[in-house]
């Protein structure tokens, strides 16, 4: 690669002059002078990429991604993917979102899961797949490398919130509590916590949550939170501290929010700048993941800014813990009838693929000889990754491609039955494209 080039292409992003580095990377990736090293490809066309969102285009940007993935010598595969699902979002396309957000996911040389699995909460949210955003909020306020899970707890409290579970909601917006956050997020935070215990039919508390998030005189309540707020001063005004029953309807548009949890934010500051739909703080200096340069000088975005202050990790730890007991433990006729598990269906079946033999994974209804004729279907394999997916309420299917040792591409189809809230394994077979 012309390094040369490639620098002077650096230097007017840096710089933000974005025409001028689109067309120096452009020029760069076909310059045929210089040979592109492996890899070289992927990361030009991951910054042409960048470039082509910083200009508002982005139908351009995926077709400078999907290139960049093309090349599996690139080392920032996952950041790719991550960037590919923001882009699908901006555009409301949440679907083929939540699939690029995974494919970060699965990338285990990808550094900051915890941010796809916080995107993808989001789109699953635009979705209204409230169970499954709450599982992925979940997950990224439980990794350890999150400077701030509170994003993630505030949002995972907006999961709840729609699934008619406002204690629970009121149970993770206490956890974020627990960590630095700016004034405005903490008042909207009160805010929703006190329409959480309306809902609950808790109205002293709601009273208390209200006025602490006007307490500082710099946050204002919405229509929806206001009126929570007076229904709460009334009730404990007229002797009504408690409800007996809590509200059996609650609508997620009701709370202080928009549905995905946070504000939502242009990609600069531009009057014309592109809307992200997403969950970002204000001090983020951008929304995509930038394409690594091999310089210390390098410019790093969507780092945020603000540090989380931790009171203790096993305060931490107790805490988001305690919220993913919550989730599960009345939870199990949700888990059913979305056709989740724990573990999910999609891992029961990497670890039939890593060790065919082992007992663990299999239904009880299967013997001994009906385990070894699947396990001798099978090539083992760790790397195996899952291809798709059916299910209903009770069984399943999960497509896996492994690899046999030839290097030749193997398919399976894996049946699986219900066990209570996980699944086992009642079956295997070869799967061919005609198939599918």
């Amino acid at each position: 690669m012309n390094n040369e080039l490639f620098q002077k292409a650096r230097s007017s992003y840096v710089a933000k002059d974005f025409e001028s580095a689109l067309a120096q990377f452009t020029d760069c990736l076909q310059d045929h002078e210089i040979a592109l090293e492996p890899g070289e490809m992927g990361l030009l066309y991951h910054q042409i990429g960048n470039c082509l969102v910083k200009l508002h285009d982005p139908e351009e940007a995926i077709r400078a991604y999907t290139q960049a993935g093309f090349d599996k010598d690139y080392d920032s595969l996952g950041a790719v993917s991550y960037n590919l699902g923001m882009v699908y979002a901006s555009q409301h396309d949440y679907e083929d979102a939540v699939e690029y957000f995974k494919k970060a996911i699965d990338d285990k040389s990808y550094p900051t899961p915890f941010k796809a699995y916080q995107a993808m909460g989001n789109a699953l949210l635009k979705l209204g797949k409230s169970a499954e955003a709450g599982a992925a909020f979940r997950t990224a306020a439980l990794d350890e490398r999150n400077p701030d899970p509170t994003r993630a707890l505030l949002n995972l409290g907006v999961c709840f919130m729609a699934l008619n579970r406002p204690l629970d909601a009121v149970a993770s917006y206490e956890s974020a509590l627990q960590f630095e956050m700016a004034p405005s997020t903490r008042n909207k935070l009160f805010a929703n916590m006190g329409q959480a215990y309306v809902s609950a039919g808790k109205n002293e508390k709601a009273v208390r949550a209200f006025e602490t998030s006007l307490a500082d005189k710099t946050y204002v309540l919405n229509d929806a939170a206001n009126v929570d707020y007076q229904r709460a001063v009334a009730a404990v005004a007229s002797g009504v501290a408690e409800e007996a029953e809590p509200e059996q309807e609650n609508d997620l548009s009701g709370l202080d929010v928009p549905a995905d949890g946070m504000p939502l934010q242009d990609v600069d500051n531009s009057a014309q700048a592109t809307t992200v739909m997403q969950a970002v703080d204000p001090s983020e200096s951008g929304f995509f993941e930038q394409a690594s340069a091999n310089s210390e000088n390098f410019a790093e975005w969507g780092q945020v800014a603000m540090k989380k202050k931790r009171r203790g990790g096993c305060l931490k730890a107790v805490i988001v813990l305690l919220v993913l007991v919550i989730l599960a433990v009345g939870g199990t006729a949700l888990v059913i009838t979305q056709g989740l598990g724990f573990p999910s269906k999609e891992d029961v079946a990497l670890d039939l693929m890593s060790n065919p033999s082992s007992e663990d994974v299999y239904a009880s209804s299967l013997d001994a000889t009906a385990r070894q004729q699947i396990a001798d279907t099978l090539v083992a394999d760790t790397t195996a990754t899952v291809k798709g997916d059916s299910v209903t309420m009770t069984t399943a299917k999960v497509y896996v491609e492994a690899t046999a040792e030839g290097g030749s591409t193997v398919n399976y189809e894996i049946d699986l039955v219900r066990d209570g809230i996980s699944w086992k394994v009642s079956g295997a077979s070869f799967n061919f494209a005609s198939q599918q």
